[in-house]
């Protein structure tokens, strides 16, 4: 018996373990597109577009304009498929579960290395399929491992969160790539063994995670991966008798335990328009939509901040990069926030979800905040305090995608999380088009110079502080029902 649950516990870790890696190395890695803008243009990819203009003094320079509005409309692109297919994916996940979505990511993943491996300057255009390819199967990479943090209780938001973080950190393989090609590594080489790392991928769908879902609650003795399937302890009749119960079924992937089964659970659509979920798309939105226009242009900004200077626009990006490795070291640090009160006695009448809620008021808070200092820092044209827009961009993003996945898993059923998940990316995607618009407008009206634009965005940012207030008061009013007014949501 010891021998069994030593071996389990064994085997979660290794799914931990495991799931953290695949995320860190390969999930994200769409999100460093700067560093991989650097090898590009080094390759000649759509330099048919630049072009000589006459300057001052009958000097003419190299203006490649259309060859950046090209790698902005890739990013863009890819950045959309991202979130919007998570929609339907989101409901493939619910419906097939783990296995079938993880084979899909692993095809879309492998296919777009292997485009990007063939592509050349004359075959640029391959680069629209790829780097969506990329970016979609990345993120199912993600949604499938998230749940690995139901296997660990009262860490589950720490882990999730975790999880956000390694995606977050996994944009500076494209700066590894980047790195390895200045000392004689070609892209064709690098995507190669990138596409050949889809062996790894399929050993673990098989070896270490379940053929559907991993419930939540975990069901004592609950056990996956290939032999099990998902199986749960099971009772003898004499147990069962010594336990006062009539009868104890089995519990498996397919039917697991859960509370669910004991009270009414909201249906997808009463989720999808409760208050709750629309003002958290609205938080996802305004703060994602900033973040992707700062990635999507950020080496337009670092040639027109350093004059065209190649040497310090490869140093500013390499710095960007290798801050983004700091992400899967921040992101736990909003987990253990809205896990700070799980095995703490509760206030007599409050509700695991209601805790759940007033832990989240803190996080939601500092996640708004940090994206108001960021797009403040990012909106400055001082060259040096980039360094610290670097910074907080990925605290930023570590908070903003750990906080929504262990949001949604915390306010709505876990039947829906896949959906609820994918609908608030789908639905969020929209809203980060506007980067592309946001971009012709800054290289064609405002002539280079995107204060007005950031200083719009910064506005705009300010209204993903009106989720944490609904949050605050749902809690104060509950408290309030019991006579309680002055509890904080925040304790």
């Amino acid at each position: 018996m010891l021998r069994c649950e030593g071996g389990a516990g064994l085997r979660r870790w290794l799914t931990l373990v495991t799931g953290l890696l695949e995320c860190l190395c390969f999930a994200g890695a769409v999100f460093g597109w700067a560093s991989l803008v650097f090898v590009l243009k080094t390759e000649g990819y759509f330099s048919y577009l630049c072009v000589n203009i006459p300057g001052v003094n009958g000097m003419q320079f190299l203006d490649c304009s259309g060859q950046d509005e090209q790698f902005s409309l890739i990013f863009t692109i890819a950045s959309f498929m991202t979130n919007f297919l998570l929609l339907p994916n989101g409901f493939l996940f619910d419906r097939f579960g783990t296995m079938a979505v993880r084979l899909l990511g692993i095809s879309l993943y492998t296919t777009g290395a292997l485009l990007v491996a063939f592509s050349s300057s004359a075959l640029s255009s391959l680069l629209f399929p790829a780097l969506s390819f990329i970016a979609v199967g990345g993120i199912l990479f993600l949604v499938t491992n998230m749940q690995i943090g139901n296997l660990f209780g009262s860490a589950r938001s720490t882990v999730i969160t975790l999880y956000n973080g390694a995606f977050d950190s996994s944009s500076a393989l494209f700066l590894i790539i980047k790195l390895l090609f200045e000392v004689g590594i070609s892209l064709r080489a690098s995507f190669l063994f990138l596409a050949a790392c889809g062996i790894i991928h399929l050993a673990r769908t098989f070896l270490l995670l379940p053929r559907t879902h991993i419930p939540y609650p975990l069901p004592e003795g609950y056990t996956y991966g290939m032999k099990s399937r998902g199986q749960a302890k099971t009772f003898s009749s004499e147990q069962a008798a010594a336990n006062g119960n009539m009868q104890i079924d089995d519990v498996t992937e397919e039917m697991p335990f859960n509370k669910e089964s004991a009270e009414k659970v909201a249906t997808f659509w009463e989720c999808f328009l409760s208050k709750f979920f629309l003002w958290h798309l609205v938080w996802l939105s305004v703060m994602q939509l900033r973040h992707y226009l700062f990635i999507g242009t950020l080496n337009p900004m670092l040639q027109r901040l350093t004059q065209g200077e190649p040497s310090l626009v490869s140093t500013y990006t390499n710095a960007f990069a290798v801050t983004q490795l700091c992400g899967v070291l921040c992101a736990p640090w909003n987990g253990l926030i809205m896990d700070r009160h799980k095995g703490k006695p509760r206030t007599p009448g409050v509700s695991e979800k209601e805790a759940d809620l007033r832990a989240s008021v803190l996080s939601l808070t500092l996640t708004a905040l940090q994206c108001v200092l960021f797009s403040i820092c990012a909106s400055t044209p001082f060259l040096p305090l980039q360094y610290l827009t670097f910074i907080l961009q990925v605290l930023n993003r570590s908070f903003l995608y750990g906080g929504h996945a262990a949001f949604i898993s915390i306010v709505f059923p876990p039947c829906h999380f896949g959906k609820l998940y994918g609908m608030a990316m789908a639905l969020s995607s929209v809203v980060s088009l506007l980067q592309y618009p946001c971009f012709i407008l800054v290289k064609g009206v405002l002539g280079g110079d995107p204060l007005y634009v950031n200083i719009a965005l910064t506005l705009l940012s300010l209204l993903a502080f009106i989720h944490p207030a609904c949050v605050y008061l749902h809690c104060r009013g509950l408290a309030a029902r019991r006579g309680k007014p002055k509890d904080s949501p925040s304790s």
